[in-house]
């Protein structure tokens, strides 16, 4: 477009000059904006492009919509139970506790297992107590369950409490006897949603029926891909739970984000996922250290690592390299636990990096490298007992079933796995919320 400047005075020439100059430059910026974007094809709408770009907005979480007219009919005027720890925080940190409190008549808090400030140990028992004159009820001490006497004293159960996108871990099943218990009290569960740190991306082994335990009740994927509300519709349909459920969906959050694209600040799960970075590494290696291997439990960064005394670092590094998997790298390292398997020993192997988080086939890496083990020091491994007098080894109830134990070929394993996700995809599908 052409633009006629007729100069009445030499002020207002300057004035037309310079207003000119101005719509070209907007234009101009504009034109190389579109054709930024169009360069760059199907990048274009990744999280870490949009990050990077500024474009990004921060994921608005359930808990961050308490105020809203949808929720307040939902919680006005109730008796307010919420099922919470420590991960329970807005995006500024603020404790769900105090944001619940601040609007509504919270009556009792519900802790799962290492309770309300993720300090106690995992398999550790601990007994209710009391959070600034408010009952702490424990939802890992004597029972699992919250009894009748518990919740009669709410109305409604609110739900805030952060997941780390693995199947063997109890969160899950402590929001699952929860929902059992408010179906026969006719006490209806509210959940504030919040990420799967893992992203939506389902893999590995769907938990076979023989194999579930408090660590996993249901069937699915290893790295199931759900948030804790798409969890909750699911269960409560499928598993035939039909309890009142509410779910409070969170905002600006797609199904392929992980933890780090939804601009969050993390705060550690339990005592042994100080970051979302371990979320990662669990869900590879949080089924191999149930034998006489170490997965770096004891140090700085547990679950990062694999290795035992018998092991020569080069050589681990060297066989695990030589598997080429996608979105993986290896480092040798050396290490010495202050706790857990080996504590006080030198212990030789690698650190694991998930170099390409949607590349990465987490369950399968965690597989991969077990056998690989195994292949290089045939006589060396052994798995651990259930213990508690229960038959059984530790990792099938991790892992699902009994495939690694056994030793199976990758090839006869991985495409049942896959499919197995498949198929747990399409059932899944009515209950999801993000795209």
């Amino acid at each position: 477009m052409a633009y006629k400047i007729t100069r009445k005075n030499t002020n207002e020439g300057v004035y037309e000059l310079m207003l000119y100059r101005i719509l070209s430059f907007l234009l101009c910026v504009l034109l190389l904006t579109s054709c930024a974007y169009t360069n760059a094809g199907k990048q274009a709408m990744t999280p870490e492009v949009l990050r990077h770009s500024g474009v990004s907005r921060r994921v608005l979480l359930g808990v961050e919509r308490l105020a809203e007219p949808e929720v307040q009919q939902l919680l006005q005027g109730m008796r307010l139970g919420l099922f919470t720890n420590q991960s329970g925080v807005d995006s500024k940190l603020r404790s769900g506790v105090d944001l619940v409190r601040e609007r509504y008549n919270l009556a009792a808090i519900f802790v799962p297992e290492h309770g309300l400030y993720g300090a106690v140990a995992a398999g550790e028992k601990f007994s209710s107590h009391e959070y600034q004159k408010i009952p702490v009820l424990s939802l890992y001490g004597d029972s699992r369950r919250p009894s009748k006497e518990m919740l009669d004293k709410i109305d409604v159960m609110v739900v805030d409490i952060q997941d780390v996108g693995v199947r063997h871990y109890t969160y899950f099943s402590s929001l699952a006897y929860i929902m059992e218990e408010c179906a026969k009290q006719q006490k209806q569960v509210v959940v504030l949603d919040r990420p799967n740190p893992l992203g939506g991306l389902m893999q590995g082994p769907v938990l076979k029926e023989q194999y579930a335990t408090f660590i996993g009740l249901y069937p699915l994927p290893l790295r199931h891909g759900l948030t804790i509300g798409e969890f909750a519709q699911y269960i409560n349909k499928e598993q035939k739970i039909n309890c009142s459920l509410a779910v409070v969906p969170m905002q600006n959050y797609r199904r392929l984000m992980t933890w780090e694209d939804t601009l969050l600040p993390w705060v550690q799960t339990s005592p042994r996922i100080p970051t979302a970075e371990t979320a990662f590494l669990y869900c590879i290696t949080g089924s191999l250290g149930n034998g006489n291997l170490s997965v770096g439990i004891g140090t700085g960064k547990p679950f990062h690592f694999i290795g035992a005394p018998f092991m020569d670092a080069v050589q681990v590094k060297n066989t695990l390299d030589d598997l080429k998997l996608k979105g993986i790298g290896f480092r040798a390292a050396a290490f010495t636990p202050e706790a857990g398997a080996y504590a006080g020993e030198l212990v030789q192997g690698v650190e694991i990096y998930v170099l390409d988080k949607r590349a990465a086939n987490l369950p399968e890496v965690g597989y991969a490298v077990l056998q690989a083990l195994r292949r290089l020091y045939p006589d060396k491994l052994t798995f651990k007992e259930r213990g508690y007098g229960l038959p059984g080894y530790k990792i099938d109830t991790n892992l699902g079933e009994s495939s690694a134990r056994e030793g199976l070929p990758d090839a006869e394993v991985f495409p049942r796995w896959q499919q197995e996700c498949a198929d747990f995809a399409k059932t899944v599908q009515t209950y999801l919320l993000y795209k």
